[in-house]
């Protein structure tokens, strides 16, 4: 049996020949086969109401809501894009997000969770009624279905189905793309056993998940670590670009660790300048705040989980644990991704030239001989960076056949070349005389950063059962979050905008039919929601996106600034009218579509921290001009005391009943809320509180380390 599991991978199917050996494809199964049991096994009693299948019955426990919260964030969109960035010139300053993530669920723990607790809700637009009015809760449940289902599904879905179809290194399977193949698997595994379970079976099946992640990145970075310590020093410094021997001679003195830092230098910064379109440092100090706070405290698919909570002390740890993990995120997630690129460039600057060889091909018939029939061409920093000579003769090329002069941008004698050459290239795209001229939908890419993890699990992964782990943690990772973003989109489709539509219950057994009705119509949602996710996925292949966590992170500044604008007012201005929650929440992406057309240099986090300045701005307008007559005040949901449950509990039961039937009584109003555990259920707790001040110190001294204090920033 031994000798059959850990046979080599030849005797394997063609298949799983990928894997590796027998004994990865055990591992590799058997981990899924955890992960489903204990899913089903779990919540096998949780489909009885709506709070049962969308909640978890709110009785989850803080080490259960700390390994789901970072299940369901840390997923393809980090291993395999966040990876692409580390490996890619942004290098660690891409850990802002994880970073500032970890400061954020600080603050969400101790200044959001209490006032969504206090208020009983199911969503987050539930509050916006609660606070504004009902137009605000329906336009935010349609902003955040339509983000869900349209961007982070399918943006996730692709990024792991795109890993396995670089890994297996096949173009079909089955006779179906193996990029399409791979969205299927992971749509109808996440889709069934949130199908089956709700948030209950989503937080079981993330702790397997989610510790599992921790133990799998550890792994990657070991033998990424390993394997760049034995690589050849000369190939090394090649792959650099060094010139000179002076270099590989250093390396070729250096351990793993020492190499890593040789070679990476200038990546281990955290502070881009501030002309950089992706993370520049103005955005760490400002604008990086406004998606961190959305997506932890008032996105739908992460805080559902401390919504079903058993108290707000346990769902405050849970946060705070999810915060420390968080802070060892950038170290098992972007380190190797540097390392993949130190190893593998070369094949990822084939992997890109692949998908680009035909526009390139097309770019050297033309570029003697502009003509307006054809669209003109795009090229990716990565490409200006590979070969800026080229990236420079496009840029002329589309500046003849527009009749333009190639413009000059600010501060350019101050950069790279390859972000001149990008930012006078959106600048041409910009600009009025572009205005009747179509651009290529094709972006000539000189390295494909996203390939980075599965490279690392091609070729530097064993075989044995370490494979099979990574593999198996990776599929896991992508399918909690998946199905993280399913049971949230059902959630707020069901709660939000079905429910309104059901008639309130006018007694116990209508309202038994109303709740099996909810959760049906919940089950439904989700199999619609992954049926569109996986249909849908296969776009983002395109190069034009930039990547697939860019590309998450730019489409959620459509409505991430004016979501959090409008809850930020409606926590602490109480006098603002109620009509600014749907003005905030529609101005959003007008606003940021505008920046975003007219200002094109502008980064999209910083267009974010513009939007949301504007919405404030509005906010204290209208507190001038139409304040509410009454100061908002937050009320609780009143419940009797235990002595008035306990009295009722006494009448039921002198009735002439089984003993059977009053066991069931003592079990039903020994579950009812009162206002003495209500009392309980809002305390906070004061060892989350302590150990919140920990990772703030902790972030701070890993900024401290890793700033440049050298380069010109501005």
């Amino acid at each position: 049996m031994v000798n059959l599991l850990f046979a080599q991978a030849e005797s394997l199917p063609s298949g799983l020949k990928a894997i590796g050996s027998w004994g990865d494809v055990a591992v590799f199964f058997l981990f899924l086969a955890a992960v489903i049991f204990v899913a089903f096994g779990m919540s096998r009693k949780s489909a009885d109401s709506s709070e049962d299948y969308f909640l978890a019955g709110r009785g989850l426990k803080w080490w259960l809501i700390g390994f789901s919260l970072i299940a369901a964030n840390i997923s393809a969109e980090q291993f395999v894009g966040m990876s692409g960035q580390g490996a890619d010139y942004i290098g660690l300053a891409v850990a802002s997000y994880e970073w500032i993530a970890a400061l954020s669920l600080v603050i969400v723990a101790f200044f959001f969770l209490p006032r969504f607790l206090k208020a009983g809700i199911y969503t987050i637009p539930e509050y916006l009624e609660k606070r504004f009015n009902k137009t605000s809760r329906l336009i935010m449940s349609i902003m955040m279905m339509i983000m869900l289902i349209v961007v982070n599904i399918t943006v996730v879905t692709f990024a792991g189905a795109k890993a396995y179809a670089v890994f297996f290194g096949t173009d079909k399977i089955f006779g179906m793309p193996a990029l399409d193949f791979f969205c299927w698997v992971i749509g109808v595994i996440a889709a069934l056993y949130i199908f089956a379970g709700g948030l209950k079976a989503c937080a079981w099946a993330d702790l397997l998940q989610g510790s599992a992640l921790i133990v799998a990145g550890g792994v990657v970075l070991f033998f990424a670590l390993k394997h760049l310590g034995a690589a050849d020093a000369a190939v090394l410094a090649q792959g650099a670009g060094a010139q000179g021997t002076d270099l590989a001679q250093k390396l070729a003195d250096a351990n793993a660790w020492e190499r890593f830092n040789l070679l990476n230098a200038d990546k281990l910064r955290m502070n881009l300048p501030s002309w950089d379109l992706v993370i520049p440092v103005t955005a760490i100090m400002f604008a990086i705040w406004i998606p961190n706070l959305y997506y932890w405290g008032l996105n739908q698919y992460i805080i559902q989980r401390t919504l079903g909570s058993k108290t707000l002390g346990e769902g405050q740890k849970g946060l705070v644990f999810a915060a420390f993990m968080k802070l060892l995120i950038p170290f098992i997630v972007i380190f190797p991704g540097m390392i993949a690129f130190n190893l593998f460039s070369a094949q990822m600057h084939e992997n890109s030239f692949k998908a680009s060889a035909e526009e390139l091909q097309r770019f050297e018939s033309l570029k003697d001989s502009p003509t307006e029939e054809e669209p003109l061409f795009l090229f990716s920093r990565s490409y200006a960076e590979f070969d800026p000579e080229s990236a420079q003769d496009i840029l002329e090329y589309n500046a003849l056949a527009l009749d333009v002069e190639i413009p000059v941008i600010e501060d350019q004698e101050k950069m790279d070349e390859a972000d001149r050459l990008q930012q006078q290239l959106m600048e041409l795209q910009s600009s009025e005389a572009a205005a009747d001229n179509v651009f290529s939908k094709t972006t000539i890419s000189g390295y494909d950063t996203d390939s980075a993890l599965a490279l690392l699990m091609s070729n530097v992964v064993p075989k044995g059962g370490f494979k099979g782990f990574m593999l198996a943690a990776l599929l896991g990772a992508i399918i909690s979050s998946v199905a993280a973003m399913l049971n949230a989109a059902s959630t707020i489709f069901t709660m939000d905008l079905f429910n309104s539509c059901l008639k309130k219950a006018t007694s116990a057994s209508e309202e038994a039919k109303r709740q099996r009705k909810l959760v049906v119509v919940g089950r439904v949602a989700v199999i619609l929601f992954a049926l569109i996710g996986c249909i849908v996925a296969p776009i983002w292949n395109d190069p034009k996106f930039g990547g697939v966590f860019k590309a998450i992170q730019e489409f959620q500044g459509y409505i991430s600034p004016g979501i959090f604008a409008a809850f930020v007012i409606g926590f602490w201005m109480k006098k603002a009218p109620n009509c600014y929650g749907p003005i905030a929440l529609l101005g959003c992406p007008i606003l940021y579509y505008v920046l975003a057309t007219f200002v094109p240099d502008l980064d999209f986090l910083n267009r974010m921290a513009v939007t949301f300045a504007v919405l404030i701005g509005v906010a204290f307008i209208l507190r001038v001009i139409a304040p509410r007559k009454e100061a908002f005040v937050q009320v609780s949901p009143e419940f009797p005391t235990n002595a008035v449950v306990q009295a009722e509990l006494e009448a039921a039961l002198k009735a002439d009943l089984s003993d059977s039937e009053k066991e069931g009584l003592k079990m039903v109003y020994g579950h009812k809320m009162t206002s003495e555990k209500w009392a309980e259920f809002l305390k906070p707790s004061i060892a989350a509180k302590l150990f919140g001040v920990v990772v703030v110190i902790l972030t701070i001294l890993l900024y401290l380390y890793y700033w440049d204090y050298e380069s010109s920033m501005f």
